[in-house]
């Protein structure tokens, strides 16, 4: 299975991503700490638009594996395997950096073993399938921030590791948890750390994947671009790569 949907290109509309928790200097050239470097300060910081610089970047497909009307919720793992991620995605208005509230932050991504909940089988792996794992978002607060809960994904032929994103406003929540209707303002993708994943892969289940991983410099979408292209900020959680990693990225996008 080749995600051949995921192929480089604009879609029309502008989104921009702003350095945060470091030097717009740093962050140009995709600075990113490594595993040996463990601090958790980062995690408990929301990223501060007002002192930010709005750099331009391209939107990206949702690839052949989005499903409409996941759940609104902060942990989208349902008890699947694998290192703990812990996101916080700020939404800002690209014109003025101010945070954007209430927006809804949706992420998918592939389990440790490649597999999207819905498509389960397609990498070659065969394990349950709840149609929903790995699948969910939840609402921006007043500063803009959504706090997502969930695993390292795995890969899956043809592409590097990655999460979609979807941001959307003016959603309403539905009686089952799910939401409906609003306007959708961005669709891009996530990226990890070449280093960091290397150590990933080496761990449990990800090790148990045969499947070849395709790398950053490898891939289709990733333009090697850094945070302006949606590499995360990595911290690491703890002394080992077991324990985990908190992703920062702040995304400006067009009202």
């Amino acid at each position: 299975m080749t995600d051949t949907s995921d192929a480089r290109t604009s879609v029309g509309r502008r989104t921009v991503l702003v350095a945060t928790g470091a030097t717009a200097a740093a962050l140009a050239v995709g600075a990113v700490p490594r595993p040996e470097a463990p601090t958790a300060e980062a995690a408990d910081t929301a990223p501060v638009a007002a002192a930010a610089v709005c750099t331009l970047t391209k939107e990206m497909t949702e690839g052949p594996y989005y499903l409409d009307g996941q759940y609104v919720r902060a942990d989208i793992t349902e008890g699947k395997a694998g290192i703990p991620l812990k996101l916080t995605l700020t939404v800002v208005d690209d014109d003025t950096c101010v945070p954007l509230g209430n927006a809804l932050v949706e992420l998918w991504h592939a389990d440790a073993l490649g597999e999207y909940s819905g498509f389960v089988g397609n990498n070659g792996h065969t394990e349950p399938d709840s149609g929903t794992f790995l699948r969910g978002g939840v609402l921006t607060n007043a500063s803009g921030v959504a706090s997502i809960t969930t695993v390292y994904p795995g890969w899956y032929r043809g592409r590097c590791v990655h999460i979609h994103v979807k941001v959307h406003t003016n959603v309403t929540l539905t009686a089952d948890g799910s939401f409906s209707g609003g306007q959708e303002l961005h669709t891009g993708q996530l990226f990890f750390d070449e280093t960091i994943t290397t150590a990933v892969a080496r761990v449990s289940p990800y090790s148990t994947n045969r499947v070849t991983r395709t790398t950053l410099a490898q891939d289709s979408v990733y333009d090697d671009g850094g945070a302006a292209s949606g590499l995360l900020t990595l911290t690491a959680l703890g002394s080992s790569t077991s324990s985990g990693y908190a992703g920062t990225l702040t995304l400006g996008v067009e009202r």
